[in-house]
């Protein structure tokens, strides 16, 4: 047994719908767990005032993880229910008396770290999945985020960020040197179904075409809208496609009147939630992260796993994965970019299977759960 499975280990996260930081929580806790370690997970619902928990408390019951409800965790913030989250983590971590205690997310970061200090727990880390000031906000909003981040990098005992650019930025805030490191996502290895088996699940009545697609919360950080916009120039210039949005979130209806203004019905299909949706991947001959915020997207590694060609937005997180070699980059927020590049990689078969099998290949190499666990482990025992 390693030193770390001699521990008590709490996660704590604000929400427990399916994303890229419950894939990290569950991961992290499965792997830790066939350590010898003993775990547990704190979690909210999904989001909303007074929501159940969403898949992540599922999966992990079925993985015989222990699961502690946090009943006023939710995503927007209301200054009553921090002071209620706040001292309800104290009294968890009083109760659990974990060795070391795993924060994930802006607010269970914020408030979790200061309860851990309170709680005299011997090692709080805190994942940032993404720094919160790099959100579009107007400015004095931004300020009080990168307060508020700093803060919690205070409080935390040990910070760990996933990506080279948030990474050197963490380190230089003040009095943060020191405990700030970089660790990447990885990814376990999935069952893929095949190309038809995937279509075929995903949308039967699509045509058998180019199929272009994501996945993601239908949230303003994922850039979602210019994606749409991206497909009224493609259908402008006569190309045809298929893009499949896979997710569920706030902007689903905005999303929707878009699709309709742009007479888009039969090209851009919303499909929702999808379980085990990375597994469908193979569907796609083009994944995109059209994302303005990311912290090192899960999906990416998914999708140069599955080989797919990847149109990705240059932000921190994103550009880890892929370059020049690996997928095609575009700035946030410019439909007609993300047009092109599309385009490129539909027109150019070659080009298309060079960059998915470099892709692929960095994928596996760089990004495994092994690597990320022992990386992680490290910094537990600092």
């Amino acid at each position: 047994m390693s030193e770390v499975g001699r521990k008590k280990i709490l996660y704590v996260i604000t929400k427990s719908n399916w994303g890229g930081a419950q894939t990290y929580v569950y991961t992290l806790a499965t792997y830790f767990k066939k350590e010898g370690a003993r775990v547990a997970v704190a979690l909210g619902g999904t989001g909303q005032a007074r929501a159940n928990a969403g898949l992540l408390a599922e999966k992990l019951a079925d993985a015989d993880i222990q699961t502690i409800f946090v009943q006023n965790f939710m995503r927007n913030i209301s200054l009553l229910r921090e002071c209620k989250a706040f001292f309800e983590l104290v009294r968890i971590f009083k109760k659990e008396a974990p060795d070391i205690v795993h924060l994930n997310s802006s607010k269970a970061g914020g408030i979790g770290a200061l309860a851990g200090r309170i709680a005299g727990v011997q090692k709080v880390v805190f994942t940032s999945h993404g720094l919160a000031y790099d959100e579009d906000k107007d400015p004095l909003t931004r300020l009080f985020r990168w307060l508020a981040t700093w803060l919690t990098f205070m409080f935390a005992h040990q910070v760990i960020l996933i990506s080279k650019d948030t990474f050197e930025r963490a380190r230089r805030m003040p009095l943060c040197g020191r405990k700030v490191h970089l660790v990447y996502n990885g990814t376990p290895p999935i069952e893929f179904s095949t190309r038809e088996e995937a279509r075929a699940a995903l949308c039967k009545e699509a045509r058998d075409e180019f199929w272009v697609g994501t996945i993601g919360e239908l949230t303003r950080n994922k850039g979602l809208s210019y994606l749409i916009d991206a497909a009224a120039i493609l259908k402008k210039r006569g190309l045809p496609f298929t893009l499949c949005i896979i997710g569920e979130g706030e902007d689903r209806a905005a999303l929707a009147t878009s699709i309709a203004k742009n007479d888009l019905e039969q090209q851009v299909r919303l499909l929702g939630f999808v379980p085990h949706a990375a597994a469908r991947l193979k569907a796609f001959d083009i994944f995109t992260l059209t994302s303005i915020k990311e912290g090192l997207p899960y999906v990416l590694l998914e999708a140069g796993a599955a080989g797919c060609a990847v149109v990705a937005s240059r932000i921190p997180g994103a550009t880890d994965i892929v370059d020049r070699e690996t997928g095609i980059l575009v700035e946030p927020r410019d439909p007609a970019a993300i047009a092109d590049a599309i385009e490129t990689l539909m027109r150019d078969p070659r080009y298309r299977q060079s960059m998915r099998e470099k892709l692929r290949a960095r994928v596996n190499e760089r990004f495994s759960t092994q690597k990320m666990a022992q990386g992680i482990a490290e910094v537990y025992l600092i």
